[in-house]
């Protein structure tokens, strides 16, 4: 194999964290794989299999032909099935390490959108699986991924909160638990409503009558109402921002609501329609700092997360996994967000290489940690 090409390997290698050739060992991943001299031979070997797209048939006879290892694509299967929690365990770490420091106690909060998308294997009898995605904005950099079965539902509860966050979520991630979580978590949260997944009350302790204050909205007018959540925790005080959308957003949204509820036998309530006429959400954050107007337009940002997950689908094509058992299939998976975690950590330390392509000392000691001061807003 070219040199050149064995110096973007170990560029590649220098960018994972401290430990990453012990942890395979620790974690099991290296028990019993027989043909590979070093944890970085198998990691490459899987990198031909989830980056390039390879059968496993195809990756064994690359990794022959490169003088890598010698194996069977049975033995790569039995490979892949131990690198799960390997996978994960570098992909945090090169998050932690480059994509998303964080410097806690400061008057700063990270934004993070958060989202889940269900992952299957062609066919209808495909195994599937549920993605938990953080990402923080402006940088759209992954903080946080999540891999559970598609039992396990969206919410906020499924998120690490540290104290300053700020977690922006859609109508799936509307649940009272989840809110209270992120806010014993020293967070804030900014997420959409329909008319009933989380029962609001007005300031006097009445049902808080969602339909009949939008209906106060017109044009460009934006609705701002103090509103109680409760639960059996007690009390949380929040609000309901709201604007109308345009005639036509308002018939397409109809549009999509009527088709969704034809799919599915059911028949669509006239305020279901009537609420598919306005955006509502409900926010933590204080109307001092963040006026109605500020919250919708940081809710409007959530839509870069569905871009990012588009990506993710359609550039490593993690739309549908290739194994058909559940282990094997979760690996693969895992593979996947570790590759698409290195891209971006290429891309936030690309400008800072040096004009031959890649420092000579160790990264954390040329290079200052990757921040982007954009990402956080005042508390």
């Amino acid at each position: 194999m070219a040199n050149a090409e064995w110096d973007e390997w170990e560029v590649i290698e220098r960018l994972l964290p401290a430990g990453w050739e012990s942890q395979a060992k620790a974690s099991g991943t290296m028990r019993r794989c027989r043909g590979f001299a070093s944890a970085g031979q198998l990691l490459r070997v899987m990198m031909i299999h989830l980056v390039d797209g390879c059968s496993l048939r195809e990756t064994a006879v690359r990794a022959a032909e490169g003088h890598l290892a010698q194996v069977s694509d049975v033995a790569l299967l039995k490979a892949l099935r131990r690198c799960q929690e390997w996978f994960r365990w570098m992909a945090q770490g090169l998050m932690h390490q480059w994509l998303t420091p964080w410097v806690t106690g400061g008057a700063a909060r990270r934004i993070r959108v958060v989202d889940g998308s269900m992952i299957s294997e062609p066919g209808s009898t495909g195994s599937n699986w549920r993605l938990h995605y953080s990402a923080t904005l402006p940088s759209l950099h992954c903080d946080e991924v999540l891999v559970t079965g598609p039992e396990v539902g969206e919410s906020f509860c499924r998120y690490t909160v540290q104290p300053g966050d700020l977690l922006i979520g859609d109508r799936g991630l509307a649940q009272r638990r989840g809110i209270r979580h992120v806010l014993d978590g020293g967070g804030e949260v900014i997420v959409r409503l329909n008319l009933a997944n989380v029962p609001l009350l007005d300031d006097q302790g009445r049902r808080f009558s969602m339909l009949s204050h939008l209906r106060r909205l017109h044009g460009a007018e934006v609705g701002d109402w103090p509103v109680i959540m409760a639960d059996a925790h007690g009390q949380v005080r929040g609000r309901v921002c709201a604007v109308k959308k345009s005639r036509a957003a308002a018939a397409r949204a109809r549009k999509r609501t009527q088709q969704a509820n034809s799919r599915k036998g059911h028949l669509v309530q006239p305020s279901t329609l009537e609420a598919a006429g306005y955006i509502f959400v409900f926010t933590t954050l204080g109307a001092e700092h963040y006026p109605p107007a500020r919250v919708l337009e940081l809710y409007r940002a959530r839509w870069q997360v569905e871009l990012a997950f588009k990506r993710l689908k359609s550039i490593l094509a993690t739309g549908h996994l290739k194994k058909t058992d559940p282990i094997g299939a979760k690996a693969w998976l895992q593979g996947k967000l570790l590759a698409a975690v290195i891209i971006e950590t290429l891309i936030s330390l690309g400008e800072r290489f040096s004009p031959w392509g890649y420092p000579l000392l160790d990264f954390p000691s040329t290079l200052p940690v990757a921040r982007n001061c954009a990402d956080e807003i005042p508390a």
